[in-house]
């Protein structure tokens, strides 16, 4: 019987599940939108809304706890700051997992996880900025 196991297991062990999510967090918050399976998404959803439900509440304890989930400083900050203040005003669903066909590979089921009111600049905003300092210093050098 499988009475209290609300949990999916995803055919992985707890420490490669914990850190995938712990991953798939960070990937969420730093870009806004990622892509995954139904399974998997739909798992990430209450993870991630008790993260910022933790960035709403402020304080030392509750980023510390954040950082041991999450172990990635900049998004601890985006997660206390940016996605604090947006969704102050709101009392959870901060997330949505809409439905996006099948992998080719295997025919997964595949979806999108991504935040409500989400930053549509975000998602790739690092690789931006990686690839236009490259090139100012490809440039540079090439001036040079």
């Amino acid at each position: 019987m499988r009475h209290g196991k609300a949990q999916r297991k995803l055919n992985v062990t707890a420490s490669h599940r914990k850190a995938m999510f712990s991953n798939m967090a960070v990937a969420l918050i730093t870009n806004e939108q990622i892509k995954t399976t139904v399974p998997k998404a739909k798992e990430l959803r209450p993870v991630v809304e008790k993260l910022v439900t933790l960035g709403k509440k402020g304080g030392l304890a509750n980023r510390r706890r954040a950082m041991s989930m999450l172990r990635d400083e900049d998004s601890v900050k985006k997660l206390f700051s940016t996605l604090a203040e947006r969704y102050k005003e709101r009392s959870g669903g901060y997330t949505r997992v809409l439905k996006a066909g099948f992998r080719y590979g295997d025919a997964a089921d595949m979806a999108f996880v991504e935040f409500v009111e989400r930053d549509v600049d975000a998602k790739g905003a690092k690789d931006r900025e990686r690839n236009l300092a490259q090139t100012a210093k490809e440039q540079a050098e090439a001036n040079v």
